[in-house]
């Protein structure tokens, strides 16, 4: 039976305080507790800048047991995909990650994310393959951001390797790519960063500098509409019924729109169920009243 997933990319985020969790939580391993209450997915974002101590994903797995059904995405550290230079240890180090999640029944994949400016070459695509080869045990979802990688070729190799080609909404700047799932593996990866066209122009403008946490998230704050929401809904019903899994992380996560807008989704894509939402969060985004239980 196809399964819906819908999260968030990341779940410790100071400003989520007031807006999803109570005051007074610690974060972390608390937080993660609280948040797979509400959802059944979360795509890990700390892997893209550090190599997890196994001994983490151990207290993960704890905090999650009660939820059956929930996956956990892990999303690949930068010097594989930004730097791409990385040493047998560095493999073995994401690879015991994915192993103790996959033996658990815990990893819906690894998300291998490319920036904008990794563009379709005879170098960039060896490159993708070597990935995808010391990675051929897990599910992986590739997410590609220049228009450049959307040829018949690549969808192909993408098809024949456990992969699928990640579904991306972001401002549309040059050769960005647009909002359109291409069906190139038996599950869908949806990744929603917001439309904040301005933040995302000067984000780019700033790309090698020094910035500080804000100034680097600033591009993903963006709250949904709900007019936009019924778009994005309509899109993934074209392909609902041609996928295993549809996973739908969203990535504005600045003052926690990334969890509004999560229930939002979930109550669409769920046939309008009414859901249960934490106070904290309705005080905050006071339209959610319309699809809560309380």
């Amino acid at each position: 039976m196809k399964k819906l997933y819908v999260g968030t990319a990341g779940w410790s985020y100071k400003d989520w305080i007031d807006s999803f969790y109570l005051k007074g939580q610690s974060k972390s391993y608390d937080w993660l507790e609280s948040y797979s209450q509400y959802f059944n997915t979360v795509e890990v974002n700390a892997s893209y800048y550090t190599y997890i101590n196994p001994k983490i994903v151990d207290g993960w797995l704890s905090k999650v047991e009660p939820k059956e059904d929930f996956l956990f995405n892990i999303k690949l550290h930068q010097d594989f995909t930004h730097r791409r230079k990385f040493s047998s240890e560095q493999i073995h180090a994401v690879k015991s990650n994915l192993d103790k999640l996959q033996n658990a029944n815990r990893l819906g994949g690894l998300l291998i994310q490319f920036p904008y400016s990794f563009v379709l070459t005879k170098e960039t695509a060896t490159h993708v393959k070597e990935l995808v080869d010391i990675f051929s045990e897990y599910e992986k979802f590739i997410e590609v951001r220049h228009k450049s990688w959307f040829i018949e070729r690549f969808i192909n190799f993408v098809k024949k390797n456990k992969s699928s080609i990640c579904t991306i909404d972001q401002p549309i700047i040059g050769e960005a790519v647009e909002f359109k799932p291409i069906l190139s593996g038996d599950n869908l990866y949806i990744r929603l960063h917001g439309r904040n066209e301005k933040a995302w122009k000067k984000s780019i403008s700033n790309f090698g500098k020094e910035q500080t946490y804000e100034q680097q998230s600033e591009r993903y704050d963006y709250l949904y509409s709900p007019g936009e929401l019924l778009e994005i809904e309509r899109t993934i019903r074209e392909v609902l019924d041609k996928v295993k899994k549809v996973f739908v992380i969203l990535n504005n996560h600045p003052k926690g729109s990334a969890v509004a807008n999560a229930f939002e989704l979930l109550h669409l894509l769920n046939e309008r169920i009414k859901l249960n939402i934490p106070e904290t969060t309705l005080k905050t985004f006071t339209r959610l009243s319309k699809i809560s239980l309380n």
